[in-house]
């Protein structure tokens, strides 16, 4: 032990800057991984705000979830669960059972409801239900009649106030002004439950407790008296799918309120698993490469160890004391590091308006110390990456050190297989849809990338054959010897190939994968888009305002567009899934004229409630086609068999299913959401059509440059900012493990630098020489980063968007940019040393 630590502790003195280049590689590591834990952390943690129901003790509500139970092949029955964004509602008869608990002070039901107040949007409430929050009077007095209202502000006591709701506009006297948001808009109980229209139901139950009564024993009393009565939540649910009344506590009562914060949540701890996944396996990769890289360049120190002597064991000890050393303290600078970064990360998501409405992400102090757990993680990947870096250096016998060993059968044949099965999981991307297919195609690249890692001695020697006759033939005396030692070293030229194609692919899968749905989604939706014209109120259309659209003058067709979200159940190889997805419902008349969907087969004109169209790709994978039928879950729970009468191939920007707009708005779509596409007829005005709109429907709003209508996941923006941020963080890692490999080599290169410069090299030369190492580097390097990314991308493309990849110019440039600016710099400047000064045999250290 004594002299593994001597060794140990001589050789990381000795070798500080071919460890500073692992430190770095650690370091960031570190940094990166704390980082995800806190981020991870603080989403385990998170939790819906509490506002409306803050001074509630408990809430009843609509079970927000719902379920699916398969059997996969070979296993026990599993259930995958979802959550629901359309509100699930309470029966009104829960109301008395919920009253008569002992220890109930009072239950009050609430209602909420859009509603527009002056030209702008609001929220409708009974007074009642200001007490949960609790939320009092300013000013004035409580409603009495039912056109009496309270507001949140921005009016006066005895003040008119015009208020819509489900299109109908009412005139109604302001009484009192209530502290709570601006927007709210408080009516009598009978007014707010009429004005909500569902009869026979609520939104949710506050309860206030009596004073001396624990929330826990109230909660219980008040789950046994639901239940014993039988109570479930409003509306059929699939079979196995329990529709039973939550009773929601401390910061569970913001489940109530914010629908779309659990189900954010839930995707957003996924996303981040996988992100801290990647960066764990690309770590080991590159800290694998970094840490055989320092030693590869000591091999004559490590023969000559153990020409005197040191056993294997010892070199293997040895090499792991020094990169733990290394390891402790760079692991610990990163996780310094960790808590600025995920607060960076977290200003770079509120600033982008990423996280739903009423999600907390608590960040409590106990919490700070996540990052050392990571710390300790990339001493692990650390020692893991000593172990395989030392197996090899052990076994070095003295001779074998003063040459570089040829790569051996197994690494090419274990890199072959790593290649045929990236390969394969491109192919697997292919036959998949949105995030599963991004996730096998970011697998294949990752894949390849190690593939492409143990293959690289045979890339390098095989690039330098094509790149070996245009250097020699044009670049002169520098081009030879460029050439020579590329072809001679290729060890060391696949080992600074690796990085290189690791950015390239990586970075390149990722952001393309999503730029290409993204593009081909707008050219979708832009290509969809007949409409000149769209209508749109705060508080809703009016009842039948599509028909009364179409009668004005100058319209040639008028659609109504609704968006909403329907649960597809599903099995993925024998799991269970439910995917969450974004849906429109339309009027079907004279569709095509306004919102054209490219029907491949059947009619859209037959849309109606029971009905449904579906997206080419998506009926490819049902096996369905028109007179078919398909079970889905609306978003409210309730499922339904529908009969396909139509395939459409605008799928990207409309949805995999088109419903009628009465199914969706029977399932919970809010009527506020509704908007009129308006195609004017040929020859007319569209500023004439415009004003005759708004004369024809008081109280709408015409806009006269509608955007393109294209669906999307209501955590799309999350996944976008914190994709980007992911990838833009490992594409700095992968930029320091290509700095940092290029660097060692140099390092190691310095003596062979001092004998050209003795063999009567001169310094232009030798420059010359490293700038076209260099750029051959980086050339082979995106090059084979380009094909190993062409692969998955193709197929995910062409799989599910019908294109090939597509990655703007700026993030392409960038890459090309900053891999030739990281391949010259750190295959220069650790060079400089042994370009400068004079040397026996030269008259000046000119070149």
């Amino acid at each position: 032990m004594k002299v593994t630590a001597l060794l140990a502790s001589r050789a990381a003195r000795t070798h500080r800057r071919a460890w500073a280049a692992v430190f770095a590689a650690l370091a960031f590591t570190s940094l990166l991984l704390g980082a995800l834990a806190l981020a991870l952390a603080s989403a385990g943690l998170g939790h819906p705000r509490v506002a409306r129901y803050a001074a509630a003790a408990l809430v009843v509500a609509g079970d927000q979830n719902t379920r699916f139970t398969a059997t996969p092949w070979g296993s026990e029955p599993r259930t995958a669960e979802a959550g629901l964004t359309e509100r699930v509602r309470v029966p009104a008869a829960a109301l008395g059972v919920v009253r008569r608990v002992p220890g109930v002070r009072a239950a009050v039901a609430d209602e909420v409801f859009p509603a527009g107040r002056d030209g702008r949007a609001a929220v409708g409430r009974p007074w009642s239900a200001a007490r949960l929050a609790p939320w009092a009077l300013r000013d004035g007095r409580a409603p009495r009649r039912a056109q009496e209202v309270v507001v949140g502000g921005g009016a006066r006591v005895g003040a008119r106030t015009v208020l819509r709701v489900g299109g109908v506009d009412t005139a109604y006297t302001v009484v009192g002004v209530a502290g709570g948001p601006p927007t709210a808009v408080y009516f009598t109980d009978g007014e707010a439950h009429r004005l909500a229209g569902h009869p026979g139901s609520v939104d949710a139950i506050g309860v206030l407790a009596r004073p001396g009564v624990a929330t826990e024993e109230l909660s219980a009393r008040v789950r046994a008296a639901l239940d014993a009565a039988g109570a479930r939540s409003v509306g059929p649910r699939a079979d196995g799918d329990a529709a039973g009344l939550r009773v929601l506590t401390g910061n569970g009562r913001g489940g109530a309120e914010f629908l779309n914060a659990g189900p954010a949540r839930a995707g957003l701890l996924e996303l981040l698993a996988s992100v801290a996944a990647t960066v764990v396996l690309i770590a080991l990769l590159v800290v694998s490469s970094t840490v055989v890289q320092a030693l590869r360049q000591r091999a004559g120190e490590l023969g000559l160890l153990r020409a005197v002597g040191a056993t294997p064991g010892q070199l293997r000890r040895a090499v792991g004391k020094e990169v733990g050393r290394v390891a402790a303290g760079a692991a610990s600078a990163g996780a310094v590091g960790a808590l600025p970064a995920y607060l960076a990360l977290r200003g770079v998501l509120d600033a982008r308006g990423a996280l739903p409405a009423g999600l907390e992400l608590p960040l409590p102090p106990w919490l700070w110390a996540a990052p050392l757990v990571t710390a300790g993680v990339t001493v692990l990947v650390a020692r893991f990456a000593a172990v395989l870096a030392g197996a090899g250096a052990a076994k070095l016998r003295p001779a074998e050190a003063l040459r570089e060993s040829a790569p051996g059968t197994p690494r090419k044949v274990t890199g072959l297989v790593l290649l045929l099965v990236g390969v394969s999981s491109a192919g697997t991307a292919a036959l998949q849809s949105g995030a599963a297919a991004g996730n096998a195609a970011g697998a294949a690249a990752v894949t390849m990338v190690g593939a492409c890692a143990l293959l690289g001695p045979w890339i390098a020697d095989g690039a330098m054959r094509v790149l070996g006759a245009p250097l020699r033939r044009y670049c002169g005396p520098a081009g030879h010897l460029a050439a020579a030692n590329c072809q001679v070293a290729a060890r060391r030229s696949g080992a600074a190939l690796t990085p290189v194609v690791l950015v390239t692919a990586f970075v390149g899968v990722q952001l393309s994968a999503g730029a290409t749905l993204t593009h081909a989604g707008a050219a979708q939706a832009r290509e969809a888009l007949r409409a000149g014209l769209v209508a749109r109120a705060d508080g809703g259309l009016p009842e039948g305002a599509a028909e009364r659209i179409r009668e004005v003058p100058g319209v040639r067709a008028a659609t109504g567009v609704v968006r909403g979200t329907v649960v597809l159940a599903r099995r993925e190889t024998g799991e269970p899934r439910l995917d969450r997805l974004p849906v429109l419902g339309v009027t079907p008349q004279r569709l095509t004229r306004t919102l054209d969907p490219e029907v491949r087969e059947g009619s859209v004109r037959e849309l109606r409630p029971g009905t449904v169209a579906v997206g080419a790709d998506r009926a490819r994978s049902l096996g369905v086609r028109p007179g078919g039928t398909v079970t889905l879950r609306f978003g409210d729970g309730t499922p339904a068999r529908l009969r396909v009468v139509a395939t459409y191939e605008r799928a990207l920007a409309l949805g995999d299913f088109l419903f009628s707009r009465d199914e969706l708005l029977r399932h919970g779509a809010l009527p506020d959401r509704e908007r009129v596409l308006v195609t004017v007829a040929p020859g007319g005005d569209r500023a004439t059509t415009a004003a005759a709109l708004a004369a024809a429907v008081p109280g709408v709003r015409v806009e006269t440059s509608p955007a393109p209508v294209r669906v999307a996941a209501e955590d799309q923006a999350l996944g976008e900012v914190v994709t980007v941020a992911a990838v833009s963080a490992i594409g700095g890692f992968t930029v320091i493990a290509v700095l940092s490999t290029l660097s060692l080599i140099g390092f190691g290169r310095r003596p062979e630098l001092r004998l050209l410069r003795l063999a009567g090299a001169g310094r232009g030369q030798l420059r010359r020489m490293l700038r076209l190492e260099a750029a051959a580097t980086a050339l082979t390097g995106l090059a084979v980063g380009a094909a190993v990314a062409s692969v998955p991308l193709l197929a995910f493309s062409l799989g599910v968007a019908r294109t090939v990849p597509y990655l703007p110019v700026a993030p392409a440039a960038l890459i090309v940019a900053v891999v030739a600016v990281t391949a010259g710099a750190g295959t220069l400047l650790p060079a400089r040393a042994a370009l400068r000064g004079r040397y026996p045999g030269r008259g000046a250290a000119g070149g």
